[in-house]
């Protein structure tokens, strides 16, 4: 591709000819202000926060759909540009509800970090809202405030281009536009699936996770209460991150330590469940291989996956497993093996999942999730949810000391923690599937093959003169290729593994934000290196899973298997 020259605030730099102003200048380590923009997204131009000076036109230019050209002189930092960019604050602000100092995202609001950075100490426009919308609390995963919304259109392209989903649109023209669910209806009613990319998308607080701080308060305070938190895998990559530490930090520890001072009675860890998802799921595999089962399979362990599969592929149920996720899988065995130990009754057990995902919500809400008698998961926290307890606690969280998990629904293996990176799911399934099929023991754990950020990845693996060809794909504007494909009968895979964010958990709707990619290959960095270290690195060796089948479940796909965590899908319509 041609290369051009340019130069920016009296810098030269040199660029592929259709890169934008925006590009150009932060190859020179000049960040222009920008609402609408996004890394993951299409240009869009709306906003004209990042507009800039380019000598010989009369007009100021956005810089994020301006394309360079050779010999282009701009300037991004003139007075004209200044107080162009601090009128367009203004006016957003003197339309935008007073609420900084209660609002969920009052500490990474982009809007009033922007206005501090330009320089805005006052609006010289008449403050007050000509419309006053209703707050959309629909959905059990995502809180929809429109009087909070800039119309910067990051939620809308996320839905669509990266989700394939498109639950939310602009309506409406002039001053009545609005971004909005088909119809007028709530999240809740449409085609959500609750994967909260939107809330990270969001620039304010007009999206925001449905918050269960409060419940989970309660629970705790409560002496009749036996309250048990389960931490998914992708929360010790990032959890961190609330507390100023390091991005990607592995902090499992000092995680656990924070958890009991909260006052949990006990602190679990959902990889011991990942590790029980695994042993169902190959199992599952290698009975639908051997005894013509409908294939591919596809895993199961994503909420958001699952409620996309409902609304838009509901013919292809079948090939989803029927495995539960770790989430779901942890809260029956908790309210029933582990409620026998304790001599405990499940209606006393209260058990919290702290998630990476705001999908969660939805799934533990699900009717099906009742199969220990009653709800088996009582409430879901984000990453951020969590953060925002411990903070409340008064807690010091990067000096605290690291401990472990309580016994014995805190045994993990290394095939559990890299849950939390796109492929890992597979990789997991592929270490026990090849010892149970072969009787051999795998020497070199580690499916490259399947790791990375590329959007679909796929391999072949040789296991006992079986070819196992399998896929991966996150992001569901990946999944709608692969399923696609399947329904035109051109799918040549018997396992397909599909995570909903970017990323996979680790990039999860829940997680602190922003979550760009060079973040998310930080936490995947934390997720294998705590694989590496573990010293059992496949899902059939957890001691504590062996124990649970010997004393309880009987045997994988075994007849209480199936009851307490297998289960089935829903076909949804579409609006």
């Amino acid at each position: 591709m041609a290369e051009v020259t340019l130069t920016i605030d009296e810098q030269q730099v040199r660029v592929p000819e259709g890169t934008s102003i925006f590009e150009a200048a932060r190859k020179v380590n000049i960040n222009i202000p920008h609402l609408c923009y996004h890394e993951r997204l299409s240009l869009y131009g709306a906003c004209r926060v990042c507009v800039v000076e380019v000598e010989g036109r009369s007009r100021l230019e956005a810089s994020c759909v301006t394309p360079v050209e050779s010999g282009m002189h701009v300037r991004t930092n003139t007075s004209r540009v200044r107080e162009s960019r601090r009128m367009i604050v203004e006016m957003l602000l003197a339309n935008h509800p007073e609420e900084c100092l209660t609002c969920d995202k009052s500490e990474t609001c982009e809007l009033r970090k922007l206005a501090y950075e330009l320089g805005v100490r006052s609006i010289r426009f008449e403050k007050g809202r000509k419309y006053h919308y209703t707050i959309d609390d629909s959905s059990p995963s995502i809180i929809r405030d429109p009087n909070k919304c800039i119309l910067c259109g990051r939620c809308v392209r996320v839905c669509m281009e990266v989700q394939s989903v498109g639950a939310i649109d602009f309506v409406n023209r002039g001053e009545e536009v609005q971004v909005l669910p088909a119809f007028g209806k709530g999240l809740g009613d449409v085609e959500c699936i609750n994967c909260g990319q939107c809330i990270l998308a969001c620039p304010t607080g007009a999206l925001s996770e449905r918050s269960a701080v409060d419940e989970v308060w309660g629970a705790i305070s409560d002496p009749k209460k036996f309250v048990i938190v389960q931490t998914a895998p992708a929360i010790r990559e990032a959890i961190g991150e609330e507390f100023g530490m390091k991005r990607g930090s592995l902090v499992t520890g000092q995680m656990a330590a924070a958890l009991r001072r909260i006052g949990f009675n006990r602190v679990f860890d959902t990889q011991f469940a990942a590790d029980l998802t695994i042993m169902e799921e190959a199992h599952e595999l290698i009975d639908r291989i051997q005894n013509n089962g409908v294939l591919p399979m596809f895993t199961s362990c994503c909420p958001g996956w699952i409620k996309y599969a409902e609304h838009f592929y509901p013919e292809l149920l079948p090939h989803i497993s029927t495995c539960k996720s770790p989430q779901q899988m942890f809260g029956p065995i908790a309210k029933t093996y582990y409620a026998q130990k304790m001599n405990l009754k499940p209606k006393d057990i209260y058990v919290v999942s702290i998630m990476p995902c705001t999908a969660k919500k939805f799934e533990a809400l699900r009717p099906e999730m009742r199969s220990s008698g009653v709800q088996d998961v009582d409430a879901v926290l984000t990453t951020r949810e969590a953060a925002r307890m411990i903070k409340e606690s008064g807690i010091d969280f990067a000096r605290l000391p690291d401990e472990d998990f309580d016994l014995p629904l805190g045994i993990s293996t290394g095939a559990a923690a890299i849950f939390a990176a796109t492929g890992g799911v597979m990789e997991a399934a592929l270490r026990t599937a090849y010892e149970v099929i072969t009787g051999k023991t795998l020497e070199n754990v580690d499916f490259g093959q399947v790791r990375g950020f590329t959007g679909i990845k796929s391999a072949t693996i040789p296991i006992d003169g079986i070819e196992l060809k399998v896929a991966v794909a996150h992001r569901l504007s990946n999944a709608h290729i692969l399923l696609e494909e399947l329904q035109k009968g051109t799918l040549p895979y018997h396992f397909v593994e599909i995570m909903a964010c970017p990323g996979g958990c680790l990039g999860g709707g829940g997680q602190p934000p922003p979550t760009t990619f060079e973040i998310r290959a930080m936490r995947a960095a934390s997720v294998y290196r705590e694989d590496e270290g573990m010293p059992v690195r496949k899902s059939h060796e957890n001691p504590a899973i062996k124990a649970l089948y010997d004393e309880f479940l009987g045997k994988p796909l075994g007849e209480k298997s199936h009851h307490l965590l297998h289960t089935k899908y829903t076909k949804r319509g579409l609006v």
